[in-house]
């Protein structure tokens, strides 16, 4: 299998700190304002953002995550991973909830994520945040912040690594089957 890296430790940086801007930027500031990463790599996305907006606006945005394993429509096709477990920092009833996800695809992990979402609470308002959307979407899902946008092919496998999980910051592009 060979790789092509897309973007590389710097371009994750100013891919983050772009997000945040534009989360800032929408929401008015941060106010009300949720992460919830979708585990694995959303977590740490959305603690690389939620420390971002600190950066910028001196307040510390409450994060969490947000298991979908037992909301997913595949579950009869792919084997079970092993549920990560769900941690909502405050009350999402009335929030500005920014789902965080390393990388959007058909759309049916976000369709679970909003399903989970539902059993937790109301929030105002839903959004989405990915570092890379890769298209084929199954579903009419879209996010609202991305850092990357990068055309594939279905065949062709995105690879997110962070460095708190990875010891590297880097996305790849790999050949897969065909």
């Amino acid at each position: 299998m060979t790789a092509n890296t897309v973007m590389q430790s710097a371009d994750v940086a100013r891919a983050v700190t772009r997000i945040a801007h534009e989360i800032l930027e929408s929401n008015r500031g941060s106010d009300n304002l949720v992460l919830l990463g979708i585990p694995t790599r959303g977590v740490t996305l959305a603690s690389r953002i939620a420390a971002a907006i600190h950066d910028i606006d001196g307040v510390s945005v409450p994060m969490g995550s947000l298991d979908v394993t037992m909301y997913r429509d595949d579950l009869h096709e792919n084997p079970l991973r092993e549920p990560a477990p769900t941690t909502v920092p405050i009350d999402i009833d009335q929030a500005t909830v920014v789902l965080v996800d390393d990388v959007l695809y058909s759309g049916r992990t976000v369709r679970a994520a909003l399903d989970a979402l539902t059993d937790l609470g109301r929030p105002d308002t839903v959004r989405l945040a990915v570092l890379v959307d890769r298209g084929h979407r199954e579903l009419p899902i879209r996010a609202d912040y991305v850092g990357k946008n990068l055309p594939t092919s279905p065949t062709q496998i995105i690879k997110v690594q962070f460095t708190e999980l990875d010891g590297i910051d880097a996305v790849s592009l790999e050949e897969g089957e065909k």
